[in-house]
């Protein structure tokens, strides 16, 4: 397989030097592992996890520090600098992640986080990032189904939820009511198809939707009883805070496995606790 700038790659020791050591990059040559990231130990024919990118001097170079994401990826980063070129972002690597001028939707600030994709220049090698991400996403048919699990990037905060992308490919919303939890731009997580509207848009959960997601932690609630003597003070009534810190899922959801557990007569309900019958 080819080697690829701006992924992770696993290559082959070839040369070792006292600054490093040479790695075998397939179509790119040689490339430079420097001395203070070579793994304790690895010696020539051994196999190395690295990074490649180009370095300040627009050489390639290796290392074993991963950035935040890769080129073809999503990520909410935040602009450290901006100058005559366009912005520069902390992305985790030595050398900042730049979005030029060009490829900013609106001017980014310094301090501000934005949503970007990240991109190799096919002309210059250079790994770059955009702003512009719309155009990236819904490019083909959703081939989802209600209740697929699927990869998701919290996005911009809206008036009525949080803007999702799924799987790298579509854009997703979020609402309040399903975000039973707090969020942050940027943070990746597991989320669930809630619904596919007729105009291609795509609702999203945090948990698994129908009733499949109560019947999941009807048993979680009763081993939870039992390390608890038999009885909780965590009722219906608890705050949505207090259910998720224990049982991972929102108010919603819990209220209706109470409600199943108690019509299969294996709790009591009170205002007060919960026992186990």
């Amino acid at each position: 397989m080819a080697t690829q700038i701006g992924r992770l790659n696993t290559l082959r020791i070839v040369k070792e030097k006292d600054f490093g050591v040479y790695l075998d990059a397939d179509q790119l040559g040689e490339i430079l592992l420097p001395k203070r990231y070579v793994p304790k130990g690895a010696t020539i024919d051994d196999d190395v996890d690295v990074f490649v990118y180009l370095d300040s001097d627009d050489k390639l170079i290796a290392t074993t520090d991963f950035p935040k994401a890769q080129v073809g990826e999503f990520a909410a980063l935040t602009a450290i600098a901006v100058n005559q070129v366009g912005a520069f972002f902390d992305w985790g690597l030595p050398k900042d992640l730049l979005v030029p001028f060009s490829q900013q939707k609106n001017r980014v600030e310094e301090g501000e986080t934005h949503l970007l994709f990240i991109y190799l220049d096919n002309i210059t090698n250079r790994i770059v990032a955009t702003t512009k991400v719309d155009a990236l996403l819904n490019r083909e048919a959703a081939p989802y189904r209600v209740g697929d699990k699927v990869s998701i990037i919290i996005g911009d905060k809206t008036n009525i939820g949080f803007k999702c992308v799924i799987d790298n490919r579509f854009w997703g919303v979020l609402f309040f009511e399903d975000a039973f939890r707090q969020l942050r731009k940027g943070e990746k997580t597991t989320g669930f198809i809630k619904q596919l509207r007729e105009d291609g848009k795509i609702d999203l959960s945090l948990q698994e939707v129908g009733y499949k997601k109560v019947r999941n932690i009807l048993d979680d609630v009763l081993d939870y009883l039992d390390a608890q003597g038999g009885e909780s003070p965590l009722t219906d009534k608890a705050s949505p805070e207090a259910i998720y810190a224990v049982f991972k899922v929102s108010k919603a959801t819990y209220k209706k496995a109470l409600g199943a557990l108690y019509k299969e007569k294996k709790i009591l309900l009170t205002k007060e606790k919960i026992t186990k019958i």
